[in-house]
């Protein structure tokens, strides 16, 4: 009977062992796991913030076209001043340029909250996804319009080479 009851003892002694290596374990794995939580929501929050950034900068950059496109305009009743019409139609394709990097920061920045999100569906993190995802489709869309307004000054450059024969040079 003593022999039994040794070979419970030792069972448990290597129980309780076992258990011990489970708890160090999972309180490392634990702390590791919070690490990595921390630092993705982290990186949701800086992807949603680069978003709306570049939201921003993409609409400044179609309120740029569309001043440009209204300065050929305004200038185009003059040839004489052709060189600001150029440069106007310079300066709005040059913002719609802008524009479409601008919305393509916005995009990349939403997939990467977006991306976040999918690891970790935590509801501080959704909302900060949704909001890069809302900007980048603003960005999208401001970048468009500057397409639209840089295409409009190139029309008015054409209209003047149809109109008064002069040939402006449009750098792109």
């Amino acid at each position: 009977m003593t022999q039994n009851l040794d070979n419970v003892f030792e069972q448990l002694a290597s129980l309780k062992a076992d258990l011990d290596d489970l708890r160090s374990t999972y309180k490392g794995v634990s702390k590791s796991y919070m690490v990595a939580l921390g630092t993705l929501s982290e990186l949701t929050i800086h992807s949603s913030e680069a978003a709306k950034r570049a939201s921003k900068s993409t609409e400044q950059s179609r309120i740029a076209a569309m001043n440009a496109m209204l300065a050929a305009k305004e200038a185009s009743g003059s040839p004489e001043l052709i060189i600001v019409v150029q440069s106007a139609v310079t300066a709005a394709v040059a913002a719609a340029l802008a524009a479409v990097e601008s919305a393509a920061a916005a995009a990349a920045a939403s997939a990467a909250a977006s991306a976040a999100v999918a690891h970790q569906a935590e509801e501080s993190l959704l909302k900060a996804s949704a909001e890069a995802s809302s900007a980048s489709k603003v960005a999208a869309d401001s970048a468009a319009e500057a397409v639209k307004l840089s295409v409009q000054a190139q029309e008015i450059v054409n209209s003047l080479k149809v109109n008064g024969g002069v040939k402006p040079q449009v750098k792109r």
